[in-house]
């Protein structure tokens, strides 16, 4: 059997936003003997109450300390002067679900979706109707969409994919885990280089 290289996310993860070219580039080089899975991590469970003020200004400061750590990456700090932010990520953990089981093709274009709703479009996927409008935008059948975004079934899914993302051992998001015969291996990585991750990948870790 071969390896298997576990991404654990979240797409309303900063981090995971900076990260998003280096982890292209590590999939892209990836070796023929390795595949890799996508798994949820789910930073913050379903919550209607507004984000508090404190906490906002600590997130906006983290996205100011990424552009600066990780050069490239982009914000639109709009985002928390014209939204209601809400910490709950779940509802587009369970998008990205619910566009997977309308085919595998749409879970990365989903993701890409939320985050550049999210940090380029200043609009907020922790709302159903952001969801549903980028949704739109792949061309799913929204109806079904819809009904799966907050099913039970999605729920009990995205619930699973974060207990298995711990149990394999993975540390905040991102997180690369790698499946070997000799069991599951956390991976150190670069936000700007693929090296560090491809490296230790070729040279059987």
């Amino acid at each position: 059997m071969g390896a298997v290289l576990f991404y654990v996310h979240d797409p309303m993860c900063s981090w995971c936003w900076a990260f998003r070219p280096t982890w292209l580039r590590i999939v892209e080089a990836l070796p023929e003997t390795i595949n890799y899975r996508l798994l949820l991590g789910g930073l913050a469970p379903d919550s209607g109450e507004a984000m508090p003020i404190e906490l906002q200004q600590r997130l906006e400061d983290t996205w100011r300390a990424i552009e600066r750590r990780v050069p490239g990456t982009v914000f639109n700090f709009a985002f928390w002067r014209q939204c209601r932010p809400r910490r709950s990520t779940y509802p587009a953990c369970r998008a990205v679900i619910a566009a997977r089981k309308q085919g595998k093709e749409f879970e990365e274009p989903m993701i890409l979706g939320v985050q550049q709703a999210y940090y380029l479009q200043a609009r907020n996927p922790s709302d159903d109707e952001t969801l549903i409008a980028i949704a739109e935008t792949l061309d799913l059948a929204l109806p079904r969409f819809a009904t799966d975004l907050n099913s039970a079934t999605t729920q009990a899914q995205l619930e699973q994919e974060i207990r298995w993302g711990q149990l394999i051992g993975a540390r905040g998001f991102p997180s690369l885990v790698l499946e070997t015969a000799a069991g599951y291996r956390l991976l150190d990585y670069d936000y700007l280089d693929p090296g560090v991750v491809l490296d230790r990948l070729e040279n059987g870790v």
